[in-house]
């Protein structure tokens, strides 16, 4: 008997089976209306005529969807008939957020009164959320990895917003009966398509209109400034962060990172990693692939300085690379500055950043906020 057949038919089933499951998934009443999302692959907003529907399609398995919510008017009757999903009644009033990149995005729809407890506050960096924790209005819920459900509960919250991670799950909080809004906008491949959840964000709190202000300017920014790099003659390379342990972890070629520096001019060296996920490497690879690197670009978690002197501290054979001999590495500092809640809803003043270190000529009154030369 021939084999060759085997293989087409396998196929034929697949796609039948892969036609079926997008049916299914896609399968809402008539009067419902989807949204346009243009950069975002993990998030689906229908309206209808009274509730809307968000899908959060699940990053890892991106052929089924994580969660549907049906979010209905705070002070409209329920209607007959609702598609299947978890109740959440807008605009939320009251939310215990897991992460200080959600609680940033807050602030910025001017709903920061919405957040009644944040887990780690130590990484907060608003100034008026630090106040509001300060003065007892926000409650410090611990850490994220395990938060006190007994204080998710006193403060009333009406969602927890959290960021889950791949086969995880929420423990104790999951046997709450308060919806958990799974924010998957970090697994987001394009740096606008992050931006671009701030529309669930402003829906949940009944803030729409702003939601739409602020990501129209930022990608309106952003494609400015990515057609501004394009016009550069020169495409110098650039290598990212440093080992851990045995490996070093190296965004893929199709991360929003990655992205970010093409989208500045510049040649990521290993663009060539599929997918959005960090690839380990072995220092030895990263050294005889990126050793001629023109650029090479840190984040510092520390509070203090981090300089050259303490990355060849840390391990010698950092300075073997061309970035290092000619001091031509820039370092963020996460703890003293926005980056993690500005790569959200700002990325397009991050890529400035990088424009202006890359080709200074194209941006010649920049300066920086983010990446500085590294002392």
């Amino acid at each position: 008997m021939n084999a060759k057949p085997f293989p087409l038919i396998r196929l034929t089933i697949l796609l039948a089976l892969v036609s079926c499951s997008a049916q299914k998934q896609e399968s809402l009443p008539g009067d419902f209306v989807f949204e346009e999302i243009a950069y975002a692959r993990n998030l689906e907003i229908a309206k209808g005529d009274s509730c809307a529907v968000v899908r959060i399609r699940d990053p890892w398995d991106t052929l089924s969807f994580r969660r549907q919510y049906v979010l209905v008017g705070r002070d409209c009757p329920l209607p007959s008939q609702l598609p299947e999903g978890e109740l959440i009644r807008i605009p939320v009033l009251r939310a215990s957020v897991y992460s200080s990149v959600h609680t940033s995005m807050l602030e910025r729809l001017n709903a920061l009164d919405v957040v009644s407890g944040v887990c780690e506050p130590q990484y907060l960096t608003s100034e008026a959320a630090v106040r509001r924790l300060e003065n007892g209005l926000i409650t410090d819920l611990g850490p994220a990895s395990g938060p006190s459900i007994e204080r998710i509960v006193e403060t009333g919250s009406e969602v927890i917003i959290a960021s889950p991670f791949e086969n995880c799950s929420f423990g104790a909080a999951e046997k709450l009966d308060i919806p958990i809004v799974e924010a998957v906008d970090y697994m987001e491949n394009h740096p606008l398509g992050r931006t671009e959840w701030v529309k669930f964000f402003g829906l949940l709190t009944g803030r729409e209109a702003e939601a739409d202000s602020i990501f129209k300017a930022t990608e309106e920014h952003y494609l400015e400034l990515k057609a501004l790099a394009a016009s550069a003659s020169e495409h110098p390379t650039v290598m990212l962060e440093r080992k851990e342990g045995a490996s070093w972890g190296l965004p893929g070629g199709e991360s929003y990172i990655g992205m970010m520096h093409e989208d500045a001019g510049a040649e990521y060296i290993f663009k060539y990693l599929s997918g959005a996920r960090n690839v380990g490497l072995p220092f030895e690879t990263v050294l005889e692939e990126a050793s001629d690197a023109d650029f090479w670009f840190i984040k510092h978690g520390g509070k203090s300085g981090y300089g050259y002197s303490d990355l060849k501290e840390e391990y010698l054979p950092y300075s073997y690379f061309k970035a290092f001999k000619d001091s031509n590495i820039f370092v963020c500092s996460t703890m003293s500055s926005t980056y993690y809640e500005d790569i959200t809803l700002n990325p397009d003043l991050i890529l400035e950043d990088f424009i202006a270190i890359y080709h200074p000529e194209l941006l010649p009154n920049h300066i920086n906020r983010y990446y500085f030369p590294m002392e």
